[in-house]
């Protein structure tokens, strides 16, 4: 992908950047050349953004010619929309406090340049104020009110807007972040730019390191240049054509902000942000799992005031599940009165409505792995020893887990696959992994994940690298069908 920056005049710009073109607005509006071009990555440095002035214009046509601008248009309507700076304001109050507390003063102003500011201690907030409004030179007015900070108002400022005083600070800025993200060279066949977000700090995440590096020599040989991204490249995603999320998910989490942005942005994203807020809430899947009279354990759908009915309606023991849990995270099992009170008053201190299901004791649980709506692979997760799930967590904060055993889908047991894939299918087209029990001929789906583990050495067991290739493929498929369409 070739990189050029759009600036009104380029004898105006100050910068040296080597390999990155730069160009005038005009020259790009109005030259054929550039309407013609691919894979394009258009950095809009122009004065001014307002509606219908000539950059606004340049994000705008870079959308429409599939190039990939920065900022969007999106991004330049965020910025005026005084609900969105509402939202983020709540959603960074916490830091807003603590970074402004200091200031004795009514109003702050926080200039940010490239997501830094001249003063250190201010850099983790104008790094997450420019992960949401998203421009190179940004000013962000707070205010007190009722002695807490808030956020009135931010806006995207021209260069000639910069002080004098902070111009070598913003020289500085502009080459790191340049520096930072074209000092490896592109190969020069790849076509296209797939991310893998992943977490290195996860206990336990969903693929392990050699399964991201056959991530990345399956999508390399199939003309994707491919980069691992953390949370702290959120702002940088309108630079890729596919997202892979390899990080557990959660709706309230940067995963799911991330997989929304992407697929607004018009990426194609594995896991996509509706499959996210599908599969990872309980309460939800057993309603749809119901519905569509999809085998699963007798399951309740619990709030405060209808506890009463558990001991009648389900018995002891039983599974009572926060509706987020993943990893064993949040899923008890109470195996009397007194203990579901216990833990039931913990689980409502997070949520008002709670998950309860009948035990069904199994010495292990099926997996089936399904990629749009075919089946991949199929796991046998075996229960961590003298524990009833597969996943155990002493006091000590260890994570025990059970041996697991990897089959062709043809070996799996029919129903198990056939009840797998008609969940699955409720969802969506994704990558997803179903869990189903079996006792005595019967088969329950226990739940559907969307961020399924693949593990080298387990889940690949059977089809190798053949696993990554089929999961690549799927996204080059995905890409070359969009670009299509543009």
């Amino acid at each position: 992908m070739d990189h050029i920056i759009v600036v009104n005049n380029p004898k105006n710009w100050p910068l040296e950047i080597p390999g990155v073109d730069v160009i005038a607005a005009k020259s790009y509006i109005t030259e054929p050349e550039f309407s013609t071009r691919k894979n394009l990555k258009i950095y809009n440095l122009c004065r001014s953004y307002r509606y219908q002035s000539i950059g606004y214009y340049v994000s705008l046509l870079a959308n429409a010619r599939g190039h990939k601008p920065f900022p969007n248009v999106l991004a330049i309507q965020d910025i005026k929309s005084q609900s969105i700076i509402r939202i983020v304001s709540d959603e960074l109050n916490q830091l807003i406090q603590k970074n402004l507390k200091p200031i004795h003063a009514e109003t702050f102003t926080l200039s940010i340049y490239f997501g830094k500011n001249l003063a250190k201690r201010y850099d983790r907030l104008a790094q997450k104020l420019f992960n949401q409004f998203q421009a190179p030179f940004l000013r962000a007015e707070f205010a007190k009110k009722d002695q807490e900070w808030i956020l009135k108002n931010i806006q995207a400022i021209a260069a000639n807007d910069v002080p004098d005083e902070h111009r070598p600070f913003v020289t500085q800025m502009a080459q790191e972040f340049f520096k930072k993200r074209y000092s490896v060279t592109p190969k020069k066949d790849a076509r296209y730019d797939l991310a893998i977000l992943v977490n290195p700090n996860e206990e336990l995440p969903p693929s392990d390191e050699k399964a991201i590096q056959r991530f990345i020599r399956a999508a390399e040989s199939i003309d994707f240049r491919t980069e691992l991204i953390t949370k702290d490249d959120y702002s940088r995603i309108n630079e890729f054509d596919a997202l892979f999320i390899r990080e557990t998910t959660s709706v309230m989490h940067h995963t799911y902000r991330m997989a929304r942005k992407a697929a607004a942005e018009g990426l194609v994203v594995i896991d996509d942000p509706e499959s996210i807020l599908m599969c990872t809430n309980k309460v939800y899947l057993a309603e749809l799992l119901t519905k569509h009279q999809i085998p699963a354990p007798q399951t309740l759908i619990i709030s405060p005031e209808t506890i009463e009915l558990v001991p009648e309606k389900m018995g002891f023991p039983c599974i009572l599940k926060q509706p987020d849990s993943s990893f064993s995270h949040g899923v008890v099992k109470v195996n009397d009165n007194a203990e579901f009170d216990e833990q039931s008053k913990k689980l409502f201190d997070k949520s008002d409505l709670l998950i309860v299901q009948k035990f069904i004791p199994t010495t292990f649980d099926w997996r089936v792995g399904i990629l749009n709506g075919e089946p991949l692979y199929g796991c046998r997760y075996h229960m961590a020893r003298k524990h009833w799930q597969i996943y155990e967590r002493t006091e000590g904060g260890k994570t025990y887990s059970g041996n697991a055993d990897t089959l062709a889908i043809e070996e799996m047991p029919e129903q198990v696959v056939k009840n797998a894939l008609k969940a699955a299918n409720l969802i969506g087209n994704g990558l997803y992994g179903v869990d189903v029990k079996e006792v005595n001929g019967k088969v329950y789906v226990i739940e559907v994940n969307d961020n399924p583990s693949i593990d080298s050495g387990c889940e690949d067991a059977i089809l190798k690298d053949k696993l990554y290739q089929a999961i690549m493929d799927e996204f080059l498929r995905r890409v070359e069908l969009k670009k299509k369409r543009n």
